[in-house]
């Protein structure tokens, strides 16, 4: 699900830009005639335009058109944009840091001596002793702001935090996510003053409990509005914390044949609304977006919960199925104004998604110590598990893997901070591989326990393990509500930009290949669009190695970024750092060698040719030499990103 949703957006984007770049490539005459034929044919009725109306069409779109600042949207147009990932953002100062630390203590110590995961997820439920001391430690309003009863923590406070609990359960990860993530986060972004101050101080303080409600059956559902409410019927389904939330955030489409403005609602006219499954369709034939976001109370006479689904994994999380039956919603309770949920819906998304990254940075640290731990200990053939190859490569690579994506989440979690707004790829990249890095780190954190491993008592050293190894299922979506207006964007795919000059000189190589990597990534791109137009959308066997490769150039980047800060500031992982950065960018284009599609042949060879290269030994070597410092410091050698020591 998570892959499918990251390559339909990446349809978005190729779908937006190849029209764009259709534009651009004809309005220049740099098409071949029998280009020019095909696109005729592709453009169906559209290439029956008046010369005039195509010149104002063309017109309109070079005055809309802006360059992106962001670095992953720039790599499908081959360009490096540096402007957001270099330097590696530091946004706290001395005053939050001392902040940050007072709540780092208490709530490691809460999960370690209070929170009872295994015992969560038997019960498939958190205790509300548990939820009790959540309380107390403010956990439930960590981005609220303190005069609203909230801690009114930065995104780089909250991604710190988040990076706890994904060390220690999911379960409850899951639970405080969909509770202020998303649950009340309309409310916080896009409510009025008077809805704030009504909601947010109980939802802050753990009084009541928020859930998002986007997620419907194929059949959908209606509501309706007379003078002084709207009035729900339908369904939501999979809705975290939907069995015992007290507040909702909800989306409903409004019916334009009965739309009317809020302002007009004292005429006592009535007003229809359709949960998500319908356009509606203005006289002028333009379809209009009338997704509206509304506050729910339980408290509101119709609505009630399914019983809890019944899940592999993170048990203690509660998920439902949430039903509306003629529920009256006071027009007060509209977030924005009509026509605004889709925007609402997926800022909300989008700025909640590197939490996916803090989260999995905490599972993959948790694991790679238990790992560590057991190589160094337990001995086979009068040897320690650590002094193989094998052994090394696997705590060498789960490192890797740890590092690029906690240095995705306060990157992401950074630009956020700064108050920049294009970061939606990027959020999008980093669930994506945050999700599937943890993954890996848990079956490789298995293999080398062995059947211990495999055991559910496996003896007190071990038991902590399993809490993290039941990852998060919920998924959150990923369309950006800016695809339309990008959709007019012109590309120009020219040559890239370097980024030698942004990172530390021993680095340079790696920049080197960073850069070629994207010129050939914008020469991909350009062809793809130039031979499949609006078709590419369908070609998924080409858009899903487009896709990684797209995730794993932007992981290069980062690294390079927070690799150079950590240099220049003579930190003391500096050394171990830039061995991670060369080792990424060497191996990256074989991280994914086991979902390789080429034929069984020419996989061989390619193997076989590695085994006796000269880079093949190198990089042998610097895994092994990796894992030894892993297994000598007894976990993570690099620093924190928060917490650099010189």
């Amino acid at each position: 699900l998570l892959r499918a949703t990251v390559h339909f957006q990446l349809n978005c984007i190729l779908r937006m830009n190849s029209m764009a770049f259709f534009v651009k490539t004809i309005r220049t005459r740099k098409v071949l005639p029998h280009f020019t034929r095909s696109m005729q044919s592709f453009c169906g009725n559209k290439a029956e335009m008046s010369s005039d109306a195509k010149m104002k069409n063309e017109k309109s779109i070079s005055k809309k058109a802006t360059i992106s600042k962001s670095f992953a949207m720039n790599i499908f147009r081959g360009q490096i944009q540096v402007e957001q990932v270099f330097p590696f953002p530091q946004v706290l100062n001395d005053e939050s840091r001392a902040t940050l630390d007072l709540l780092v203590e208490p709530t490691e110590k809460f999960f370690r001596e209070v929170n009872d995961a295994d015992r969560n997820d038997t019960l498939a439920t958190i205790e509300q002793s548990q939820f009790d001391q959540l309380r107390e430690l403010g956990a439930f309003g960590l981005q609220v702001p303190t005069e609203l009863g909230g801690l009114g923590l930065s995104n780089t406070e909250y991604a710190r935090l988040v990076e706890i609990v994904g060390a220690h359960d999911l379960g409850v990860a899951i639970m405080l996510g969909a509770h202020q993530s998303i649950g009340f986060k309309a409310i916080l972004l896009y409510g009025n003053e008077n809805q704030k101050r009504t909601y947010l101080p109980d939802l802050a303080s753990g009084k009541k409990i928020a859930a998002f409600c986007l997620t419907e059956p194929s059949s959908g559902s209606d509501a309706n509005a007379n003078g002084k409410h709207y009035v729900l019927n339908g369904n939501k389904i999979w809705i975290s914390n939907g069995g015992f939330a007290d507040v909702f955030t909800v989306f409903a489409k409004v019916d334009d044949e009965f739309a009317i403005c809020i302002s007009h609602l004292h005429h006592c006219c009535v007003i229809v609304a359709k949960l998500l499954q319908t356009s509606v369709q203005a006289n002028d034939g333009t379809v209009k977006d009338k997704v509206s976001a509304f506050i729910v109370e339980r408290d509101f006479q119709g609505v009630t919960s399914g019983p809890p689904e019944s899940k592999m994994g993170i048990k203690a999380s509660n998920t439902a199925e949430v039903h509306f039956s003629d529920v009256k919603v006071p027009v007060e309770n509209l977030i924005g104004r009509e026509g605004e949920g889709f925007k609402i819906a997926m800022n909300v998304l989008n700025n909640g998604r590197f939490g996916m990254a803090a989260a999995m940075s905490g599972t993959m640290k948790y694991c790679i110590g238990k790992a560590v731990e057991h190589a160094k200990n337990r001995t086979q053939f009068g040897r320690a598990l650590i002094d193989f190859g094998g052994i090394r490569e696997k705590i060498a690579s789960m490192i890797l893997r740890q590092y690029v994506t906690e240095s995705m989440a306060y990157m992401i979690s950074g630009i956020m901070d700064k108050g920049l707004t294009e970061f939606q790829v990027e959020a999008a990249i980093s669930k994506i591989y945050s999700s599937e890095a943890a993954w890996y780190v848990c079956d490789e954190t298995i293999q080398v326990l062995g059947g211990m491993g495999y055991m559910k008592y496996a003896g007190g050293h071990l038991q902590e393990l399993q809490q993290a190894l039941k990852t998060p299922l919920a998924n959150y979506g990923l369309i950006r509500d800016e695809v339309i207006r990008r959709a007019k964007r012109i590309v120009k795919i020219t040559s890239a930009a370097s980024l030698v000059e942004n990172v530390h000189p021993s680095l340079a190589e790696c920049a080197k290949q960073v850069t070629h990597l994207v010129e050939l990534y914008g020469e991909a791109v350009e062809c793809l669009l130039l031979k499949y137009g609006k078709a590419i959308i369908d070609k998924q066997f080409l858009l899903i190695p487009l896709a990684e490769a797209a995730m794993y150039i932007f992981a290069m980047a980062v690294i390079l970024s927070r690799a150079t800060q950590t240099i220049a500031g003579g930190y003391s992982s500096s050394v171990h750092e830039s061995k991670l950065c060369h080792l990424f960018c060497s191996i990256v284009s074989c991280l994914n060698c086991a979902k390789s599609r080429t034929p069984a042949k020419e996989d061989v060879s390619r193997r076989l040719s590695l085994v006796g290269s000269p880079n093949f030994k190198a990089t042998s070597d610097l895994m092994s030499e990796i894992a030894i410092e892993v297994a000598e410091n007894g976990g993570l050698v690099h620093n924190h990103p928060l917490k650099p020591i010189v």
